[in-house]
Protein backbone atom coordinates (compact mmCIF):
# COMPACT_ATOMS: atom_id res chain seq x y z
CA UNK A 1 0.00 0.00 0.00
CA UNK A 2 1.08 3.93 -0.46
CA UNK A 3 2.18 5.19 2.40
CA UNK A 4 0.55 7.82 4.84
CA UNK A 5 2.32 10.69 3.91
CA UNK A 6 1.05 10.10 0.13
CA UNK A 7 -2.35 9.99 1.47
CA UNK A 8 -1.94 12.97 3.73
CA UNK A 9 -0.64 15.28 1.05
CA UNK A 10 -4.23 14.17 -1.13
CA UNK A 11 -6.24 15.30 1.72
CA UNK A 12 -4.72 18.43 2.12
CA UNK A 13 -4.71 19.35 -1.11
CA UNK A 14 -8.71 18.90 -0.64
CA UNK A 15 -8.81 15.29 -2.25
CA UNK A 16 -10.98 13.91 -0.42
CA UNK A 17 -14.73 14.18 -0.97
CA UNK A 18 -17.44 12.12 -1.07
CA UNK A 19 -20.01 11.31 -3.94
CA UNK A 20 -22.13 8.65 -2.06
CA UNK A 21 -24.53 6.16 -4.06
CA UNK A 22 -27.38 7.36 -5.83
CA UNK A 23 -30.97 5.23 -6.56
CA UNK A 24 -30.23 3.70 -9.49
CA UNK A 25 -26.79 2.22 -9.70
CA UNK A 26 -25.38 -0.14 -12.97
CA UNK A 27 -22.55 -2.40 -13.14
CA UNK A 28 -19.74 -1.72 -15.64
CA UNK A 29 -17.63 -4.38 -15.79
CA UNK A 30 -14.40 -3.30 -17.87
CA UNK A 31 -12.52 -5.89 -20.05
CA UNK A 32 -12.97 -9.03 -17.92
CA UNK A 33 -12.53 -10.97 -21.27
CA UNK A 34 -10.48 -14.10 -22.22
CA UNK A 35 -7.49 -11.76 -23.94
CA UNK A 36 -6.75 -10.82 -20.08
CA UNK A 37 -8.26 -12.87 -17.81
CA UNK A 38 -6.84 -16.15 -19.51
CA UNK A 39 -2.96 -17.18 -19.75
CA UNK A 40 -4.18 -18.93 -22.98
CA UNK A 41 -6.67 -15.18 -24.52
CA UNK A 42 -3.51 -13.48 -25.87
CA UNK A 43 0.03 -12.24 -24.02
CA UNK A 44 -2.41 -9.94 -21.88
CA UNK A 45 -3.98 -12.60 -19.86
CA UNK A 46 -2.73 -14.19 -17.04
CA UNK A 47 -4.82 -15.99 -14.08
CA UNK A 48 -3.86 -13.33 -11.02
CA UNK A 49 -7.28 -12.50 -11.30
CA UNK A 50 -8.60 -14.88 -10.43
CA UNK A 51 -10.32 -13.60 -7.35
CA UNK A 52 -11.30 -10.51 -8.32
CA UNK A 53 -13.39 -12.64 -11.09
CA UNK A 54 -15.20 -14.56 -8.29
CA UNK A 55 -15.74 -10.87 -6.29
CA UNK A 56 -17.10 -9.68 -9.39
CA UNK A 57 -19.45 -12.38 -9.58
CA UNK A 58 -21.07 -11.89 -6.49
CA UNK A 59 -21.30 -8.19 -7.02
CA UNK A 60 -23.19 -9.31 -10.09
CA UNK A 61 -25.31 -11.82 -9.34
CA UNK A 62 -26.25 -9.53 -6.66
CA UNK A 63 -27.54 -6.87 -9.02
CA UNK A 64 -29.23 -9.43 -11.10
CA UNK A 65 -31.29 -9.85 -8.56
CA UNK A 66 -32.17 -6.38 -8.35
CA UNK A 67 -32.51 -6.18 -12.11
CA UNK A 68 -29.62 -3.53 -12.34
CA UNK A 69 -28.32 -2.59 -15.64
CA UNK A 70 -25.35 -4.23 -16.53
CA UNK A 71 -22.36 -3.46 -19.27
CA UNK A 72 -19.50 -5.95 -20.04
CA UNK A 73 -16.76 -4.09 -22.51
CA UNK A 74 -14.63 -5.90 -24.64
CA UNK A 75 -11.67 -4.46 -26.87
CA UNK A 76 -10.98 -6.12 -30.18
CA UNK A 77 -9.82 -5.04 -34.03
CA UNK A 78 -9.99 -5.64 -37.25
CA UNK A 79 -7.10 -7.83 -39.27
CA UNK A 80 -5.10 -4.61 -40.48
CA UNK A 81 -5.36 -2.77 -36.92
CA UNK A 82 -6.18 0.52 -38.98
CA UNK A 83 -9.36 0.29 -36.30
CA UNK A 84 -6.66 0.75 -33.58
CA UNK A 85 -5.43 3.90 -34.73
CA UNK A 86 -2.54 5.72 -32.90
CA UNK A 87 -2.88 3.60 -29.89
CA UNK A 88 -1.66 0.75 -31.90
CA UNK A 89 1.43 2.33 -32.33
CA UNK A 90 1.93 2.72 -28.47
CA UNK A 91 0.43 -0.91 -28.15
CA UNK A 92 1.39 -3.38 -31.39
CA UNK A 93 0.37 -6.28 -28.47
CA UNK A 94 -2.97 -5.10 -29.35
CA UNK A 95 -3.00 -7.71 -32.39
CA UNK A 96 -3.45 -10.18 -29.93
CA UNK A 97 -6.97 -8.99 -29.46
CA UNK A 98 -8.79 -9.46 -32.82
CA UNK A 99 -12.57 -9.69 -34.04
CA UNK A 100 -14.71 -12.60 -33.58
CA UNK A 101 -11.51 -14.19 -31.69
CA UNK A 102 -11.81 -16.20 -27.88
CA UNK A 103 -9.89 -13.19 -26.60
CA UNK A 104 -12.71 -10.89 -27.00
CA UNK A 105 -15.10 -12.90 -25.12
CA UNK A 106 -16.46 -12.27 -21.35
CA UNK A 107 -15.16 -14.81 -19.24
CA UNK A 108 -17.14 -17.53 -18.76
CA UNK A 109 -17.15 -17.28 -14.44
CA UNK A 110 -18.88 -14.07 -14.90
CA UNK A 111 -22.18 -15.44 -16.13
CA UNK A 112 -22.47 -12.94 -18.87
CA UNK A 113 -26.39 -13.38 -20.21
CA UNK A 114 -26.71 -11.50 -23.72
CA UNK A 115 -30.39 -11.71 -23.61
CA UNK A 116 -30.50 -9.49 -20.45
CA UNK A 117 -27.25 -7.78 -20.50
CA UNK A 118 -24.92 -5.40 -22.53
CA UNK A 119 -21.73 -5.97 -24.47
CA UNK A 120 -19.76 -3.20 -25.54
CA UNK A 121 -17.18 -3.02 -28.32
CA UNK A 122 -14.55 -0.41 -27.72
CA UNK A 123 -10.88 0.87 -29.76
CA UNK A 124 -9.68 2.91 -27.09
CA UNK A 125 -8.85 2.23 -22.94
CA UNK A 126 -12.63 3.84 -22.53
CA UNK A 127 -15.63 2.46 -22.48
CA UNK A 128 -17.27 6.02 -22.97
CA UNK A 129 -14.88 6.83 -26.17
CA UNK A 130 -16.15 6.41 -29.34
CA UNK A 131 -19.32 4.25 -28.31
CA UNK A 132 -23.11 4.49 -26.88
CA UNK A 133 -22.44 3.65 -23.39
CA UNK A 134 -23.93 7.13 -21.95
CA UNK A 135 -27.00 6.91 -23.73
CA UNK A 136 -27.39 3.18 -22.68
CA UNK A 137 -27.17 4.53 -18.51
CA UNK A 138 -29.47 7.78 -19.38
CA UNK A 139 -31.82 5.42 -20.85
CA UNK A 140 -32.20 3.18 -17.95
CA UNK A 141 -31.92 6.36 -15.40
CA UNK A 142 -28.57 5.46 -14.24
CA UNK A 143 -26.81 7.95 -11.63
CA UNK A 144 -24.54 5.79 -10.52
CA UNK A 145 -21.57 3.78 -11.92
CA UNK A 146 -19.90 0.87 -10.03
CA UNK A 147 -16.88 -0.03 -11.86
CA UNK A 148 -15.30 -3.32 -11.94
CA UNK A 149 -12.47 -4.98 -13.93
CA UNK A 150 -9.08 -4.37 -15.63
CA UNK A 151 -6.75 -2.86 -15.66
CA UNK A 152 -6.47 -0.54 -12.58
CA UNK A 153 -4.10 1.77 -14.17
CA UNK A 154 -5.30 1.32 -18.12
CA UNK A 155 -8.97 0.77 -18.83
CA UNK A 156 -10.61 0.99 -15.53
CA UNK A 157 -8.65 4.58 -14.93
CA UNK A 158 -9.62 5.81 -18.14
CA UNK A 159 -13.59 4.68 -17.33
CA UNK A 160 -13.49 5.90 -13.85
CA UNK A 161 -12.44 9.89 -15.35
CA UNK A 162 -14.74 9.33 -18.16
CA UNK A 163 -17.94 8.09 -15.64
CA UNK A 164 -16.76 11.39 -13.67
CA UNK A 165 -16.68 13.59 -16.52
CA UNK A 166 -20.28 12.48 -17.96
CA UNK A 167 -21.61 13.37 -14.35
CA UNK A 168 -22.13 9.88 -12.81
CA UNK A 169 -21.49 9.13 -9.17
CA UNK A 170 -18.65 6.66 -9.53
CA UNK A 171 -17.95 4.03 -7.77
CA UNK A 172 -14.75 1.82 -7.57
CA UNK A 173 -14.89 -2.03 -5.91
CA UNK A 174 -10.70 -2.79 -4.80
CA UNK A 175 -11.73 -6.54 -4.58
CA UNK A 176 -13.32 -6.28 -8.08
CA UNK A 177 -10.42 -4.34 -9.80
CA UNK A 178 -7.07 -5.59 -10.73
CA UNK A 179 -3.50 -4.88 -12.40
CA UNK A 180 -0.50 -6.86 -13.14
CA UNK A 181 1.58 -5.06 -11.56
CA UNK A 182 1.07 -4.04 -7.77
CA UNK A 183 2.58 -0.66 -8.09
CA UNK A 184 0.47 0.97 -10.85
CA UNK A 185 -2.41 -0.63 -9.06
CA UNK A 186 -2.07 1.23 -5.75
CA UNK A 187 -1.19 4.02 -7.16
CA UNK A 188 -4.06 4.69 -9.63
CA UNK A 189 -6.60 3.73 -6.57
CA UNK A 190 -5.41 6.57 -4.35
CA UNK A 191 -5.76 8.89 -7.38
CA UNK A 192 -8.79 7.89 -8.60
CA UNK A 193 -10.03 7.67 -4.86
CA UNK A 194 -8.87 11.19 -4.54
CA UNK A 195 -10.37 12.89 -8.08
CA UNK A 196 -12.77 11.16 -9.64
CA UNK A 197 -15.03 8.80 -7.54
CA UNK A 198 -15.39 6.93 -4.30
CA UNK A 199 -13.25 3.70 -2.96
CA UNK A 200 -16.06 1.20 -1.46
CA UNK A 201 -15.48 -2.07 -0.14
CA UNK A 202 -17.68 -5.35 -1.66
CA UNK A 203 -19.40 -5.77 1.95
CA UNK A 204 -20.81 -2.35 1.56
CA UNK A 205 -21.43 -2.08 -2.00
CA UNK A 206 -23.34 -5.77 -1.72
CA UNK A 207 -25.54 -3.86 1.51
CA UNK A 208 -26.23 -1.10 -0.59
CA UNK A 209 -27.02 -3.12 -3.71
CA UNK A 210 -29.24 -5.24 -1.21
CA UNK A 211 -31.75 -2.13 0.55
CA UNK A 212 -32.71 -1.03 -2.91
CA UNK A 213 -36.20 -1.87 -3.72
Amino acid sequence: MLNNSIQDLYKKSGMSGRVGFGKRPAILVVDFVQGFTSKAGSPFGSDYMDSHLAHTRELLDAARVKDLPVVFSTEAFSDNMKDAAIWYSKMPGLKHLKMNAPSMEVDHRLGYDPKREVLLLKKTASPFFGTNLVSIFVSQRVDTVIVTGCTTSGCVRAAVSDSCAFGFRTIIVPECVADRAEGPHNANMLDMGGKYGDIVGLSDVLRYIGSLS
